[in-house]
């Protein structure tokens, strides 16, 4: 297995030139809260009139990733067809306690606490198996975490496509540019996942990025 990954980060971008895949496999990461399965959702209402899962204030709400396949996105004259994965918050610490201030008894915290260490652990695993990665970000709040530091570095380190989705634009203290200027290396493509305010650009930019 580490054999295989390290000839895929050496020649994964050589491979691609030449074996270009019908379908991208796209993970949704980032932080609890940020609006990851807001997203999904919205790229599965336009494309599908689908929903991908519950949105919820509750951190953590989605404790399993969750695939769904062939979904096709035309913009500008392109399409592209991908396989969403919409996974797990990402977090460093996790604490029974954050869960007994949304009425939760004791033991429902620590088994939701539990669910979702396990869940953080396989989105890191996921990453083995995608072909890019929309990272979504709270543009309401200082990005440059360690949560999102160690996304990204764990992305760049397999050399997969990433974008940078700057979510809650519709907030009024939302602020993109933070976050443009916490990770200048990369794409930053702001939109509100829940109004549906610049997504088209969002679908512009994956075209470009994974098409």
């Amino acid at each position: 297995m580490g054999l295989l990954l390290s000839l895929k980060k050496k020649f994964g971008f050589i491979l691609k030139l030449f074996f270009k895949k019908d379908k991208m496999r796209i993970g949704i990461y980032g932080p609890p809260n940020a609006g990851k399965t807001t997203l999904a959702n919205r790229i599965l209402r336009d494309w599908t009139g689908d929903v991908m899962g519950v949105e919820s204030e509750i951190p953590h709400e989605t404790r399993r990733a969750k695939l769904r396949e062939g979904v096709k996105i035309e913009v500008d004259g392109k399409s592209l067809t991908i396989d969403i994965v919409d996974t797990p918050g990402i977090a460093t610490k996790i604490d029974f306690h954050d869960f007994l201030k949304y009425g939760m008894s004791e033991e429902e915290a620590k088994r939701r606490a539990k669910e979702a260490t396990e869940g953080v652990i396989e989105a890191i695993k996921w990453l083995d198996d995608l072909d890019g990665v929309l990272l979504v970000m709270d543009s309401t709040e200082d990005p440059y975490t360690q949560v999102n530091v160690t996304i990204v570095g764990n992305i760049e380190a397999r050399g997969l496509p990433l974008l940078i989705v700057a979510n809650k634009i519709d907030l009024p203290n939302a602020s993109p540019a933070r976050i443009k200027s916490a990770f200048p290396q990369h794409t930053v493509v702001p939109i509100s996942a829940l109004k549906g305010i610049n997504i088209e650009n969002l679908y512009r930019a994956m075209a470009e990025k994974f098409g």
